[in-house]
Parts: C-alpha cells; structure tokens; sequence
C-alpha cells in the first residue's frame, strides 16, 4: 500500500476506535435520544466496518492481480513501454518547430 491509502486506513481504524468509545461512554445515560442514537451510531459503525473490510479486500486482490499479470507479461509489458515512448519521441522530435533546429 502506498503512504496515502495507509494514512486512510489508519484514519478510518482510529475513528471506529473512537465510535466504540463514544457508545461505550454513553453506556450507563438514560433517554430514548441518547439510546437511540447509541443504537444508531452501533449500527452505522458496524456498516461501516464491514465495507472497510469489504474493500480492503478487493484493494488487495486487485493488487495481487496487477502484480501476477506485470510478471507474467513482463516482457510484453516493457515492449509496449518502449515502443509507446519511441513513437510519442519521434512524433515531438519531427513536428517540434524548436528555433535550434536548422533543416
């Protein structure tokens, strides 16, 4: 994972841990508001950590897949790289009208 998805991750684990707290907190207040939105935030929280998991783990396995296809056409792979590279150079170098260039 790269530094920005990990700082995500992290941001979203820490704010669950902080949803936890906050109904663990609001345990012993009595009320149909503050029970209601306890039951709310529980639910919410719960959703939200089964879509976290949910696409953490296509992340890894979308991953996984880029990874096994790179090495199994690798050679294929850098081919298109280069061949892509040499023509976008060629097209800039023919039709570049530089003043340093005397035809």
């Amino acid at each position: 994972m790269n530094k920005q998805t990990q700082t995500i991750c992290d941001d979203m684990e820490q704010l669950a841990h902080d949803a936890s707290a906050l109904v663990a907190a609001t345990a012993d207040i009595a009320g149909d508001t503050v029970g209601d939105a306890r039951k709310r935030l529980a639910a919410g929280l719960e959703r939200v950590r089964e879509m976290y998991a949910l696409a953490r783990g296509k992340a890894a396995d979308g991953t996984h897949a880029a990874d096994v296809a790179m090495h199994d056409h690798l050679y294929q792979s850098i081919a298109v790289g280069v061949v892509a590279g040499a023509f976008i150079g060629f097209l800039l170098a023919t039709r570049c009208p530089c003043p340093c260039r005397r035809d």
